[in-house]
């Protein structure tokens, strides 16, 4: 059976996360793997409709996705997962679903600064925050928590999304994942 791990794309709203998954998986798609991704927009849109944005609704929706990522990863499938997941807490305890079950797991933080993602503000999120029509933007007006010791870092502002793709597909290669 076909090793699975997750790689989960943690950064700021219009950081790069979802491009660079969507970017890899064609990549490992074309090699021959079997790969998901797990969209934070979509699964909130499905899985988790009715969360809004507080805190325990955020921690409830890293908490729904890391289960199904863990799941899907121990099966054979290289899930990625470009999710915003603003507290490291969180994201500690889905790395630990990870350890408990065997499964390999990699945090790539996005790490593209706050003002590049604003200028790119894919969905018009700042803009509407600094409208006055939006509160609890995470990096604005709710807090994000940087990895302290991500497997990886990745400033999509300093290189091409291929390069990115790049480094990410060496380092599963070289943590035994492809």
């Amino acid at each position: 059976m076909t090793k699975g791990a997750t790689v989960w794309l943690t950064g700021l709203p219009s950081s790069g996360k979802t491009t660079l998954a969507q970017a890899l998986a064609s990549r490992l798609t074309r090699e021959g793997h079997r790969v998901e991704v797990l969209d934070g927009d979509e699964i909130r849109t499905f899985l988790s409709a009715g969360l809004g944005f507080t805190r325990e609704d955020r921690d409830t929706n890293v908490q729904r996705i890391g289960l199904v990522a863990e799941v899907l990863a121990r099966n054979g499938i290289l899930v990625l997962v470009p999710v915003i997941a603003p507290y490291a807490d969180s994201r500690e305890a889905v790395r630990k679903r990870h350890e408990a079950s065997g499964t390999p797991y990699l945090e790539v933080h996005v790490a593209t600064p706050l003002q590049v993602c604003a200028v790119r503000d894919v969905k018009g999120l700042y803009a509407q925050a600094r409208a006055g029509r939006l509160s609890g933007l995470t990096g604005i007006d709710d807090p994000y928590e940087p990895p302290q010791s991500p497997d990886a870092k990745v400033e999509t502002q300093l290189q091409s999304v291929g390069e990115s793709v790049d480094n990410l597909h060496t380092l599963m290669a070289e943590r035994g994942l492809l």
